[in-house]
C-alpha cells in the first residue's frame, strides 16, 4: 500500500504566455481516473474531508489558491502538505484519513479512481482506526 506522496506534473510555458500542465492516462496518476470533481468558495474557517475510503484513491490539486492537507495513516503517521502550485498534486491512498483547509480563493481539483459511492466513505475516525489498524498476529 502506498503512503501519500506528491506528484509533479509538467509545467509547460513561460511567464509571458502562461502555463499548462498535463498528464495522460496513468502516466503520472497511479490509477485510472473514473471521477473528477472540484470544490470552490470554501470559507477559510471550514475544515473539509474528515474521512478515509475503503477503495478510492485520489489526487488532490490546488488549481487556484492554497490547500493545506493533513493525512493520517492508521499507524499514527501524520503528514502535512501545502499545495499552492497547480502543477503539483497529492496522491491520497484509500487508507489515509484526510482533512483539507482552503485559502479564500482556492479551487481544489480532485481526480478519483472510482465513481462516487457513499458506502466507500469512512466518516467516523474511530471506524477508520478500527478498519485500517493492522491486527496483531
Amino acid at each position: 500500500m502506498n503512503d501519500p506522496f506528491l506528484i509533479n506534473f509538467p509545467k509547460l510555458g513561460a511567464p509571458e504566455i502562461g502555463y499548462i500542465s498535463v498528464t495522460e492516462q496513468q502516466q503520472l496518476v497511479p490509477f485510472e481516473v473514473k471521477r473528477i470533481f472540484w470544490t470552490y468558495y470554501t470559507p477559510e474557517s471550514i475544515v473539509r474531508g474528515r474521512h478515509a475510503h475503503h477503495v478510492t484513491e485520489q489526487v488532490l490539486i490546488a488549481a487556484a489558491g492554497r490547500l493545506t492537507v493533513t493525512t493520517e495513516l492508521a499507524d499514527g503517521n501524520i503528514q502535512l502538505f501545502r499545495l499552492e502550485d497547480p502543477h503539483v498534486g497529492l496522491y491520497v491512498p484509500p487508507h489515509a484519513w484526510h482533512t483539507m483547509q482552503y485559502s479564500h480563493s482556492a479551487v481544489q481539483l480532485v481526480l478519483a479512481s472510482v465513481p462516487y459511492q457513499e458506502a466507500d466513505y469512512i466518516r467516523s475516525y474511530e471506524d477508520f482506526k478500527r478498519i485500517w489498524t493492522p491486527k496483531a498476529q
